[in-house]
């Protein structure tokens, strides 16, 4: 494949011309983004320093005068802070949790002040890869690795800068779930409440395993150019590479018995793939793979999957029991019984280690695998009015 030839197909499905990054861009309108700025350089967990960090976040609600009503949402891999809301201007798709946050929901924002950043490292506002440097320039491929050790202590500044010292619940899953669980250890006097969904206290070998398969299909993509694609003009970013990725995760986030009933055996409709057409799930992980190369950056995708494969709570804390020991935050942990990708035991680790979960994990039952804790938001919203009505 050409690295100069515009729309470069990515696995038999051309991207079209879209912009070399999805991130989101000076210019660009803001949506309801507002922005935290952090005074002096982030110190980072691998000895390193971050300069001019910037988190863009969103809130709903209206923030208690004692603070005390502050709750932390964060989101999974390719999540940003659009947790609740219409898609619109600055916001190419509707608020991922939508029917969790809102008046008389179960982040009920006539009571709750909620707060979503999106994530250090990421695309759609904080500082990233196609975030400009000092000088001007991208960071693009010199982008320093990052921990969620290092993405929860810039979470942290931002919590100061509201003037909220102590979350009344902080909750996440997935990726998210990796983050809020950092809270809760690093920070333990911070955190009130903590629901994690379908997240691990460490990354296992089959996580890394997939992450690293999805890292490689990137950098492997001509237009990849060691990170440095960001200004290289419409159709030439990694989109191919990005496409692959999604597709291999999109898999491990949905379970087989819900592929084999929606899709099975069946051709595309008009399609022969006897003839080069394609089988239904093939035009369905397409589909996927097209979404996500408009929306997001194939840097923070590598940056993002590089700090899951490196959780790991009990690192330089004694091991994963002792770290999983310094939770006070009221706890429940949940898992979804069809997900393939992180299965209930390691949700029974986390249950078995936090003091107050008391080895009592609580199962999301889904047919949808991984993506049942954004699915199944009814049984999301029982687990958060359970936490905060103790």
């Amino acid at each position: 494949m050409n690295p100069d030839a515009p729309n470069a197909p990515g696995a038999g499905h051309p991207t079209g011309l879209l912009p070399a990054t999805g991130a989101w861009r000076e210019g660009d309108p803001p949506g309801r983004r507002r922005w935290y700025h952090r005074t002096g350089g982030l110190p980072l967990e691998s000895g390193g320093l971050l300069p001019g960090v910037t988190l863009a976040f969103e809130t709903w609600g209206r923030l208690a005068p004692d603070a005390s009503n502050a709750v932390l949402v964060l989101h999974a891999l390719t999540g940003d802070s659009h947790v609740a809301g219409p898609a619109g201007p600055g916001h190419p798709t509707a608020g991922w949790w939508d029917a969790l946050v809102g008046p008389g929901l179960a982040l009920d924002t006539d009571r709750w002040f909620v707060v979503a950043p999106n994530v250090l490292g990421g695309c759609q506002g904080s500082t990233g890869p196609a975030s400009p440097r000092s000088d001007g320039r991208r960071w693009a491929g010199s982008f320093p690795r990052l921990t969620q050790r290092d993405q929860v202590l810039a979470e942290a500044g931002l919590a100061d800068a509201l003037g909220i010292d102590r979350w009344a619940l902080v909750i996440g899953g997935s990726m998210g779930g990796m983050r809020a669980l950092e809270w809760a250890v690093s920070l333990p006097r911070r955190v009130a409440a903590l629901l994690l969904l379908a997240c691990p206290a460490a990354a296992s070998a089959d996580q890394i395993a997939w992450a690293s398969a999805q890292v490689h299909a990137i950098r492997a993509d001509p237009h990849w150019r060691g990170g440095d694609y960001h200004d290289a003009g419409p159709g030439r970013g990694p989109h191919a590479g990005l496409g692959i990725a999604r597709r291999i995760a999109h898999t491990t986030y949905r379970s087989a018995g819900e592929l084999e009933a929606r899709f099975g055996h069946r051709p595309q409709d008009g399609e022969d793939p006897w003839l080069g057409g394609r089988y239904q799930v093939e035009s369905y992980l397409d589909h996927q793979a097209a979404k996500l190369a408009a929306r997001f950056d194939a840097a923070s995708y590598v940056v993002l999957c590089e700090a899951m494969n490196a959780h790991d709570i009990g690192r330089s804390r004694g091991g994963t029991r002792a770290a999983l020991g310094r939770v006070e935050a009221r706890t429940l942990v949940a898992g979804v019984d069809s997900d393939r990708l992180y299965p209930l035991s390691q949700q029974e680790e986390l249950a078995a280690g936090v003091p107050s979960a008391k080895g009592n994990v609580r199962v999301i039952t889904s047919p949808f695998g991984h993506d049942g804790f954004l699915i199944e938001t009814r049984q999301v919203a029982a687990l958060v009015r359970e936490l905060l009505a103790r």
